[in-house]
């Protein structure tokens, strides 16, 4: 009998979490962008995307400081200048063809 309550609770619950779905609730969170930039000098330490610009480091999560100009992070095209920061040139990767 325990078994047979504990799935009709799970069943409701499933049941509200779509009401609250269809009601709504989702809608809260924005779509997500279609394009990107790279925005240098908004990146707080450690939480870089990727290499740094004047190649100090390679990898993401190494920015030394807040705000370093070489340290950059990606964000909905059209933000960057709102952040504060300067769109870096975002350069194809190695073995990549220009088109």
């Amino acid at each position: 009998m325990e078994k047979h309550n504990t799935l009709k609770a799970t069943l409701a619950g499933m049941v509200s979490a779509g009401f609250l779905l269809a009601s709504g609730q989702a809608n809260a969170v924005p779509d997500q962008p279609e394009a990107w930039e790279k925005c240098a000098g908004v990146a707080k330490k450690g939480m870089n995307d990727c290499g740094a610009l004047d190649g100090s480091h390679g990898c993401a999560g190494q920015a030394k400081s807040d705000n370093s100009p070489n340290e950059w992070v990606y964000v909905p095209q059209g933000t960057c200048k709102k952040l504060g920061g300067k769109v870096a040139k975002v350069k194809p990767a190695k073995g990549m063809k220009k088109s």
